[in-house]
């Protein structure tokens, strides 16, 4: 999974039968299965051994874990973890990431270039050419690492032109959309 650097990644997650929310931040990324969290201000180390439909095997500070996926939606996901159901707010600010990284600041070109931050598969599509949209509007759907992801408009206008199509898959900062 890429992640772009510069950003705070954190997460919330909640732990069955316990009233407390806690805070998990990613701190580095040592490859594409090693990183360096902040775990309710402790720092952990984490190696992703497997992934499957099914679930996830890893390592935390040289212990050996199972997650089992129970639900997997775009704002939530629920994991049974050694036994433990615990639920992880995927990111609270999932939605300004994207924003801030559609392309809005970059250029003339990107004023009215909705661009993808993340690779992914085009699940749906929520606009078609000629259509109003108002900043903030779902224009599509991506999904990525099981994930997805609501790609919305960085701005008001009409829909321009269409640069996807369901089932595609599109490459990171690939423009998307042209909004007018």
């Amino acid at each position: 999974m890429e992640i772009a650097t510069g950003y705070d990644i954190k997460m919330e997650f909640k732990i069955e039968n316990q009233e407390k929310k806690l805070d998990a931040e990613i701190l580095k990324i040592s490859s594409n299965s090693e990183y360096l969290l902040k775990i309710q201000d402790k720092e952990r180390n984490l190696k992703i051994l497997n992934m499957t439909a099914e679930g996830i095997e890893f390592m935390l500070d040289n212990t050996y874990h199972f997650a089992k996926y129970l639900e997997n939606t775009t704002a939530k996901m629920t994991l049974v973890v050694d036994g433990v159901k615990i639920t992880f707010d995927k990111h609270s600010k999932l939605d300004e990431i994207v924003y801030k990284n559609s392309g809005v600041e970059s250029g003339v070109d990107s004023q009215i270039s909705l661009k993808s931050q993340i690779p992914g598969r085009v699940v749906s599509i929520n606009v078609a050419v000629g259509d109003n949209v108002k900043k903030g509007d779902v224009v599509c759907v991506l999904e990525s690492m099981k994930m997805q992801v609501s790609i919305k408009s960085h701005k008001d206008g009409v829909i321009k032109t269409m640069k996807i199509k369901q089932g595609n898959s599109v490459a990171k900062n690939e423009i998307l959309v042209e909004i007018e």
